[in-house]
C-alpha cells in the first residue's frame, strides 16, 4: 500500500478508474468539454484532476483554478449563512417567517382554479424558518426552472409579478414582498418541492443581519475559510479563469450557452440569488465541505457548532418520511428514493432504496452538472465540477459513488 492510500483508506489504483470513467464515457466522445474531480478523506486530498477544455472555441485547457457557475451549490452556503443568525438567537425553526417580513401574514394557499377564478385558502399556520430551509414551504420557482416552464396556475402569478425574472431588479425586500401577495402551492410543511426558498433565506440573512448577502458571506464564510474565489460574480482581473458553460443539444451536440467573453457572471448582478447567483472554484468548495465533514470547522476558522450542523443534516421532512412521498414536481438536484431533506441538503437515509452507496452523506448540485457531497462517517469529501445544463443529462453522482466508494478499503 502507497503512503496516500495509507493516509486516506482509498486504493490509488481503484481511484484511477475515474479517470478511465471519464475520459472514455464523457471527454473522448465529446459529452462534455471537460470536468474537475477532487476527492478527499481524512483531511487528505487522494484524487485530483483535470479533464478536456474550460473553453472549447478558444482550446483552453481546464487548470485548477478555473471558476465554475456552482447555480444550486450556492444553496447550503447560504443556508449556513442562515443557521450562523440562528446561532445568534435572531429565530426559531418554527417561528414564522413574517416576524421579520410583515407581508407575509397575508399569505393564501391555492386551492383550485387560475386567473380570476383562483380558489384560495387560508394556510393553516404561517410559513416558518423551516419550511423555508428545506423547501416546504408552498413557493415554486415559477415556472423558472431550465426545460420546465410554466406547469401551474401560480407559476402564471410569479410571471405576472416579474419574481425573480430576469429583467427584474428587486431588493431584497421587495421580493420577500412580492412573494407574499403569491398564494402559496400547498400548505405549508405538508409537501416539498424545489423553489425560490433558498433565494428566501438569502433575503432573510441581508434582513436580519442588516448587511448585503454578498458581504456577510463574505465576512462570515468565505473570509474565513479562505475561498477567495466565490463570489457573486467574477471580476475583471480573473475572468479569463471563468468556463464557458454548454447545453446539450437536440442532436446530442454540446451547444455554448454562455460564452465567459460576454457572461453576465462577469458583472455586478442587481439581484444577488441566494439560491443560484455564486460561481467559485473546485478548491473553494472542497475547504466549505471540510468545514462541513468537520462539523463546522477548518483550519481554527469555526463557521457553525457541531450541534447545528448535525441538526441540519438530518431529515426534516414532516413524519420522517422521503422525497418519493412528498414532492412535487420532476425536477430537483437529486433522486427521491431513500433520500430525505434537511436543513440546505439532501441526504441518504436508505442504501437499498436509493440504489446505491453513502448512507448519511449529504449533498447537492448546480443546473450545470456541479455536484457536492459529503459522508461523514467515511469522512469523505467529494466536489465534481463541469459546465453542461441541464443537470440531469447524465449521472455522474452516481457513477461517482460507485467508482469513490469501491476504493474504499480500510
Amino acid at each position: 500500500m502507497d503512503a496516500q492510500s495509507q493516509w486516506t483508506g482509498l486504493d490509488a489504483g481503484r481511484l484511477e478508474r475515474i479517470t478511465d470513467h471519464l475520459e472514455r464515457n464523457y471527454i473522448a466522445p465529446g459529452k462534455i468539454a471537460g470536468c474537475q474531480v477532487t476527492v478527499a478523506r481524512h483531511g487528505h486530498i487522494a484524487y485530483a484532476r483535470n479533464f478536456g477544455l474550460m473553453d472549447r472555441e478558444r482550446g483552453k485547457p481546464m487548470t485548477d483554478d478555473t471558476i465554475f457557475r456552482i447555480y444550486s451549490m450556492t444553496k447550503p452556503i447560504v443556508s449556513v449563512a442562515l443557521m450562523t443568525l440562528y446561532e445568534r438567537g435572531y429565530f426559531q425553526l418554527n417561528d414564522p417567517v413574517s416576524r421579520y417580513v410583515p407581508s407575509w401574514k397575508n399569505h393564501r394557499v391555492w386551492v383550485s382554479g387560475s386567473g380570476e377564478d383562483m380558489v384560495t385558502e387560508a394556510p393553516d399556520r404561517p410559513v416558518s424558518f423551516r419550511d423555508v430551509l428545506s423547501h416546504t414551504a408552498g413557493f415554486t420557482y415559477g415556472g423558472g426552472l431550465p426545460g420546465v416552464g410554466v406547469q401551474h396556475p401560480i407559476d402564471h402569478v410569479y410571471r405576472a409579478l416579474k419574481i425573480r425574472s430576469f429583467d427584474a431588479r428587486d431588493s431584497m425586500q421587495e421580493f420577500l414582498d412580492k412573494l407574499g401577495q403569491v398564494p402559496l402551492r400547498y400548505q405549508p410543511g405538508t409537501a416539498w418541492m424545489y423553489s425560490l426558498a433558498t433565494d428566501v433565506c438569502g433575503a432573510l440573512v441581508e434582513v436580519i443581519s442588516g448587511k448585503p448577502l454578498a458581504q456577510y458571506l463574505d465576512e462570515v464564510i468565505f473570509q474565513p475559510l479562505g475561498m477567495k474565489d466565490t463570489a457573486f460574480w467574477v471580476p475583471a482581473e480573473k475572468a479569463e479563469r471563468l468556463a464557458a458553460n454548454y447545453q446539450r443539444g437536440a442532436d446530442k451536440q454540446l451547444k455554448l450557452m454562455d460564452d465567459p467573453a460576454d457572461s453576465n457572471f462577469t458583472r455586478e448582478p442587481a439581484f444577488k440569488s441566494g439560491g443560484g447567483g455564486l460561481v467559485g472554484t473546485s478548491a473553494d468548495y472542497l475547504r466549505f465541505c471540510e468545514m462541513l465533514r468537520r462539523g463546522g470547522e477548518l483550519d481554527g476558522a469555526r463557521i457553525l457548532g457541531p450541534r447545528t450542523l448535525e441538526l441540519m443534516r438530518m431529515n426534516h421532512l414532516p413524519g420522517g418520511k422521503e422525497l418519493t412521498e412528498l414532492a412535487i414536481g420532476g425536477f430537483s438536484e437529486t433522486a427521491y428514493d431513500g433520500v430525505g431533506f434537511g436543513l440546505g441538503f439532501a441526504s441518504t437515509l436508505d442504501q437499498v432504496r436509493a440504489a446505491g452507496l453513502g448512507v448519511g452523506d449529504f449533498y447537492w448540485g448546480g443546473a450545470a452538472s456541479t455536484i457536492f457531497w459529503v459522508d461523514p462517517k467515511e469522512e469523505l469529501s467529494v466536489v465534481f465540477m463541469t459546465q453542461l445544463m441541464p443537470s440531469g443529462t447524465f449521472n455522474f453522482r452516481g457513477q461517482l459513488k460507485s467508482l469513490i466508494y469501491s476504493a474504499i478499503i480500510d
